[in-house]
């Protein structure tokens, strides 16, 4: 059984924790309407973090960085992960990031997790994670 998120106004850091750790007890999750995700701070500030990401190391050994929204919640659960070990690595496979809401999850129930949500946000600044990619040049 997979458990469906709707990622729309959602916190990344604190939606990829939750994944990572649901992911470890052996549950599958999709994350559905990643493009909506937030990321809390000014504009310029997450820009910037995530142009130095995208930009450093090189072309030849990386470390490479995406620039999807869907693949950027992906990497950040990664990190969140023992990826490299068996047990890690299986908890990866079972997490899967879409933007939009694909079809074989249209009917389904989404869960918002209640300690996700952008009302606990502090910040009043953040970014979705569309405009992020689309600085970055994703064309998704």
């Amino acid at each position: 059984m997979v458990t469906v998120i709707n990622g729309d106004g959602l916190i990344l850091g604190r939606l990829a924790s939750i994944a990572a750790r649901r992911a470890l007890a052996g549950e599958e999750i999709a994350i559905v309407n990643a493009e909506k995700v937030i990321i809390s701070g000014s504009r310029a500030r997450v820009l910037g973090n995530y142009y130095h990401k995208r930009e450093r190391g090189s072309t030849d050994w990386g470390p490479y960085f995406p620039r999807r929204p869907d693949h950027i919640i992906k990497r950040t659960i990664r990190g969140m992960l023992p990826y490299k070990r068996p047990r890690g690595a299986e908890a990866f496979r079972h997490i899967k990031c879409y933007v939009g809401v694909p079809a074989e999850f249209a009917d389904a129930k989404m869960e918002v997790p209640e300690e996700v949500h952008m009302d606990r946000l502090n910040n009043p600044q953040f970014v979705t994670l569309a405009a992020v990619s689309t600085a970055l040049g994703a064309k998704f």
